[in-house]
């Protein structure tokens, strides 16, 4: 296999790892129960929340997966894990994993999309 080709299926391997994650928070979110009550009253959320954050975090995973609409998926996803981070800071909590998935889904995209590399080089060619 070529080397651009193995870095594509590794970008799409680091694409698809966060996915996961992110559907099964959402299918907590709408199942509900007790640990989901005190996990939202631990990050002073109003359980109100609960459907629309689940119904944000499926849309932004779906987008993301969808090569036609990847960055903005990327964007949105960056976003949300934003907020994610900003309310476990707030409450004291360790937030290491929202920045982890940033950085796997960015790299995972940036791998698997040559025009993002070309906007985002890591190095620049010599003059």
């Amino acid at each position: 296999m070529a080397k651009r080709g193995k870095v594509i299926w590794a970008g799409w391997v680091l694409s698809v790892l966060p996915a996961p994650l992110f559907v099964m928070s959402a299918l907590m979110k709408f199942e509900g129960g007790p640990e989901i009550e005190q996990g939202f009253a631990h990050l002073g959320l109003p359980i109100d929340l609960r459907i629309p954050l689940g119904v944000l975090e499926l849309s932004c995973v779906a987008i993301y997966l969808v090569p036609r609409t990847a960055v903005l998926g990327a964007v949105l996803m960056a976003g949300y894990l934003g907020g994610a981070i900003c309310t476990h800071l707030r409450v004291g909590d360790p937030f290491f994993m929202q920045i982890l998935l940033g950085i796997v889904l960015w790299l995972g995209l940036w791998l698997r999309e040559s025009r993002l590399r070309a906007l985002l080089p890591l190095r620049t060619p010599p003059p």
